[in-house]
């Protein structure tokens, strides 16, 4: 070991502010920490756990493929890896689908699928990407700099060019949308890590209006809405659009590393041999857990019955509003959802954590609330109990 290291330094780089507890074990809507307490989970690991903890339907599938065979490269067939792709190309408007790692990885795809197909239909001088302000598309530089939040990109200048960001929902910005080099829009219909604000539903049909006038390709980042989050197996449904390209992971793979775009026939096909690539993308354990996970969201009462839990909760949500003038606003979709908070809302997160409850922030001033899709009634009520005693305590 060199000299000029000192061995009391972390192991791990510091790129996270962790919360002070071991997690060690999962099962539905619970977590267990290295002292054996318990914790009702409503962070879903980010909108990743949405059938909950170790599901069964998907565990019983990835225990057989483990002891068939863990990775092959691409150059080769993958069924479980076919056999997903048809699946979401069944419940989807898209047409073909590109396997990853990861949401970061996803964007990415979409991104360079984005100019590589401007560049054949439109010139290569056409590769601008428009995003919005507060959005969140990953961390890589690619993504980074497709991400509209500023706080983020400080410090890893020069961020990629050709980005330009507007104001999301902001119908007199779309004026500003079309300049002759723009080629793409990707957006999420809720901003998730930019505070749990969903899109309105008539500016979207502007933008998309907009999009089909100027031959300007529609990209919907589902990765924190995706599978059934919203309601829907994509938020895209409940608005009535067609996206070009969908980009999704998180959810998808129920904690085992996977993301994917779908994308219509006539992108797709610009993604010939050699153009893009992934060794570990696709590989058996991930699409053999992905598709264990579609096919339970789509052939189940999972997603129904998130609805009605969805409803519960705003409903009682809605009626802390009213009791608590800390709560400043309720807002979301599904199981997606966030309170608009006086204060800093790690506050709350803080005082939720000693209450055995687990949820997240989603900007300085919301809380974000991401239960599974699978919790029941019961467990509802104990985080509104929860939740209830928080705001009391402050």
């Amino acid at each position: 070991m060199s000299e000029n290291i000192s061995t009391q330094v972390e192991p791990i780089m510091s790129t996270y502010n962790r919360f002070p507890i071991t997690l060690t074990k999962g099962k539905g809507s619970f977590v267990w920490d290295d002292s054996g307490k318990k914790y009702l989970d409503y962070t879903s690991g980010i909108a990743t756990c949405n059938l909950g903890h170790v599901p069964d339907v998907v565990q019983e599938q990835v225990e057989k493929q483990l002891q068939q065979l863990w990775h092959c490269s691409n150059l080769y067939h993958i069924p479980s890896q076919q056999k997903l792709a048809a699946k979401l190309v069944e419940n989807s408007c898209g047409d073909q689908v590109f396997f990853c790692n990861s949401g970061a990885e996803a964007n990415e795809a979409a991104l360079k699928l984005a100019r590589k197909y401007a560049s054949k239909h439109k010139g290569e001088d056409s590769a601008e990407i428009v995003t919005f302000t507060n959005s969140f598309h990953g961390r890589t530089l690619g993504s980074l700099s497709a991400t509209g939040q500023e706080k983020l990109q400080q410090g890893f200048a020069p961020l990629l060019p050709g980005f330009r960001y507007l104001p999301f929902n902001d119908e007199k910005a779309l004026e500003q949308l079309v300049q002759s080099n723009t080629c793409a829009v990707l957006l999420e219909l809720v901003q998730g890590e930019g505070g749990v604000l969903p899109a309105d539903p008539h500016w979207v049909d502007q933008l998309i209006e907009i999009c089909k006038k100027n031959d300007i390709l529609v990209m919907v980042d589902e990765i924190q809405t995706g599978m059934g989050r919203t309601g829907t197996l994509f938020t895209y449904e409940q608005y009535g659009i067609e996206p070009d390209v969908i980009s999704i992971a998180k959810g998808l793979g129920s904690g085992i590393p996977i993301g994917a775009i779908i994308a219509k026939e006539h992108v797709a096909e610009v993604f010939g041999p050699g153009t893009h690539g992934s060794t570990f993308g696709g590989n058996p354990v991930a699409t053999t857990a992905g598709l264990a996970t579609v096919n339970h969201l789509v052939e189940s009462n999972v997603i129904k019955q998130s609805k009605d839990i969805a409803s519960y909760l705003l409903e009682g949500l809605t009626k802390l509003s009213e009791k608590y003038n800390q709560i400043e606003a309720v807002r979301g979709k599904g199981l997606l959802l966030g309170l608009v908070v006086k204060g800093n809302a790690i506050d709350y997160v803080n005082e939720a954590r000693e209450h055995n409850l687990l949820i997240l922030v989603a900007g300085p001033n919301v809380i974000r609330i991401l239960p599974p899709l699978t919790t029941t009634k019961e467990e509802a009520d104990q985080f509104l109990e929860i939740i209830d005693k928080v705001f009391a305590s402050k």
